[in-house]
């Protein structure tokens, strides 16, 4: 009975000092590493190899942070335009005798995340993953979210460790700009993917290689991937070894959730679950600041539109009709009403006061009585409507509160005479759709597709919409649009090498698109986030997309 008892005295004792010791180690367990959790509006996690999809969420979430291109976006003022910089190049030059050749000098001293050296051999195997088919590492899946936003780059060339030279197809001012989309991945660590990669033959073992690699990604970004379930959750941590020292992340992991739904992301933060949530539901807003969150957002150069279909017998092939549905909105009213002030009304991709804006002599504005005027111009009344399809998401990149939204437009439309559609389908599924175009049988006979688009540069603003050539399977001219008023005007900016006198042409460009109601204008995104009051640092840039660096989580 005495052996019984100091037995059970020597259990209780050792239960009682792990118990104490779980206890003491537990402020030291929660203060040994800091933690942001981040619900995203994508409805799966994006791509991790290199090349985001979901669009420039994507880019925001799991490119920026992995990743970084030969430049990049200044993304620390809140208050003034955020700017392209220096990234892994430090300079740049087109050639003076020959347009369509560029020199980049690159940074020296860059380690990717598994420790092997970024060079120039690392820039022209990240070009050819995308671009040359014949290439042992080329990756089919990629090309799509790459090269369209690229589309001139032809080649790279090795100079020296620390050079490489770009070929163009033409002359392209827009390049250096083009290429903060193009991320580097680690040749070396793919490498050893493949070689350890069964497969029938080299391509198929290529594709194994490419999906482990996204298990296991490595870059040279501030981040380093750390565990990953598809459409749960990625964490990340901060890569200490980053090249630039300023941006080394303040805290230690950060974990990225799906959640496509604006209502279900809003339950979330108020009750704890996540410190941060992207376009919170509206009609939450007031509520999300009486409990003390913070909301944050601020004017992006990013637009919610309806872009137009212009194949053969498509209802938006008169000017009338499109110019009436660009009238026919009231902006203020969905601003004030639905969005709860979170959008800024549009009037053009660009707004006055901008260096591309121009003189567009078309008023983009509410006035029902003229835009009635041009459906009965047009042969419409109401008697007679004009049923158009609309393809949009439930949710998405900068796709707002597309539901709700298109609701608005439908009610709207059809006070002039419009007999709205919707086709709601998932946001990556649109996403792919849009560079198939109006004529794929994916486009489910809609006339408009609903993709908001980023407008940081003439490439994504203006020229991969209006530009003929820009046609699918090449880039976003969804609705196969052919105006030789906009080539001319194209081709006229993107071979003029002087800022100023491009700014004028890009202008002219807009201005253009603006007379012809290229799109439907409806809203620009003020990228709104809510956030806990935890949350400390953190900066909204004029920009899609934010640096999570500088982001500390208070105690």
């Amino acid at each position: 009975m005495l052996h019984m008892r100091n037995d059970r005295s020597k259990k209780a004792a050792t239960a009682w000092l792990l118990a104490t010791a779980l206890v003491v180690g537990l402020p030291q367990l929660a203060s040994a590493e800091t933690v942001l959790r981040i619900g995203m509006t994508a409805a799966d996690i994006p791509r991790t190899l290199g090349q985001p999809d979901q669009g420039f969420e994507g880019n925001r979430f799991t490119g920026l942070t992995m990743y970084d291109g030969l430049t990049m976006w200044d993304l620390s003022s809140r208050d003034k335009a955020s700017v392209m910089i220096p990234g892994l190049a430090t300079e740049w030059k087109v050639d003076d005798a020959d347009k369509k050749k560029w020199t980049f000098k690159l940074r020296p001293g860059v380690k990717f995340h598994d420790g092997s050296d970024f060079n120039a051999d690392a820039v022209v195997w990240n070009v050819e993953k995308v671009l040359k088919q014949d290439a042992p590492h080329f990756d089919a899946s990629q090309v799509g979210v790459t090269a369209s936003r690229m589309p001139t780059l032809a080649s790279a060339r090795k100079i020296d460790d620390m050079t490489v030279e770009l070929t163009t197809k033409e002359p392209d001012s827009f390049l250096p700009i083009n290429l903060t989309n193009l991320f580097m991945a680690s040749p070396a660590k793919w490498k050893a993917f493949y070689d350890k990669a069964e497969g029938a033959d080299a391509k198929a073992k290529s594709q194994a290689a490419w999906a482990a690699f996204a298990r296991d990604a490595s870059g040279t970004g501030p981040w380093k991937m750390s565990k990953f379930t598809p459409r749960e959750r990625l964490e990340l941590v901060k890569n200490e070894g980053y090249w630039d020292k300023g941006r080394v992340p303040k805290v230690d992991r950060m974990v990225l959730l799906p959640m496509p739904e604006a209502n279900a992301r809003t339950a979330a933060l108020l009750s704890g679950q996540v410190d941060w949530v992207e376009a919170p539901a509206p009609d939450a807003v007031k509520e999300i600041k009486a409990r003390g969150f913070q909301l944050q957002a601020n004017e992006s150069p990013h637009v919610w539109p309806w872009q137009f279909s212009r194949i053969e017998g498509s209802p938006w092939n008169d000017i009338r009709v499109r110019k009436a549905a660009n009238l026919c909105i009231d902006r203020e009213g969905l601003k004030e009403g639905l969005l709860a002030g979170l959008m800024v009304p549009a009037t053009g991709t660009f707004e006055p006061g901008h260096p591309w804006r121009g003189k567009p002599t078309f008023e983009i504005k509410y006035d029902l009585k003229a835009a009635q005027k041009l459906m009965q111009e047009a042969g419409y009344g109401p008697n007679k409507k004009l049923t158009v399809k609309t393809q949009t998401s439930a949710s998405g990149s900068g796709q707002m509160q597309p539901l709700p939204m298109n609701e608005y437009l439908q009610q709207a439309l059809a006070e002039c005479y419009f007999d709205v559609q919707l086709d709601v389908i998932e946001w990556n599924t649109l996403f792919t759709n849009w560079r198939r175009g109006a004529k794929d049988p994916t486009a489910n006979g809609a006339n408009a597709t609903n993709v908001t688009y980023a407008a940081m540069d003439p490439f994504f603003a203006l020229v991969r919409f209006l530009q003929s050539s820009m046609a699918p399977p090449v880039s976003n001219n969804w609705g196969f649009i052919n105006n030789p008023k906009f080539d001319e005007l194209v081709t006229k900016a993107r071979q003029t090498f002087d800022p100023a006198a491009r700014d004028a042409a890009l202008a002219e460009l807009h201005a253009a698109s603006v007379d012809d109601a290229a799109f439907l204008y409806v809203a620009h995104d003020v990228s709104p986030r809510a956030m806990s009051p935890k949350v400390k640092g953190f900066v909204q840039p004029k920009s899609w997309f934010v640096d999570f660096s500088p982001v500390s989580m208070a105690p």
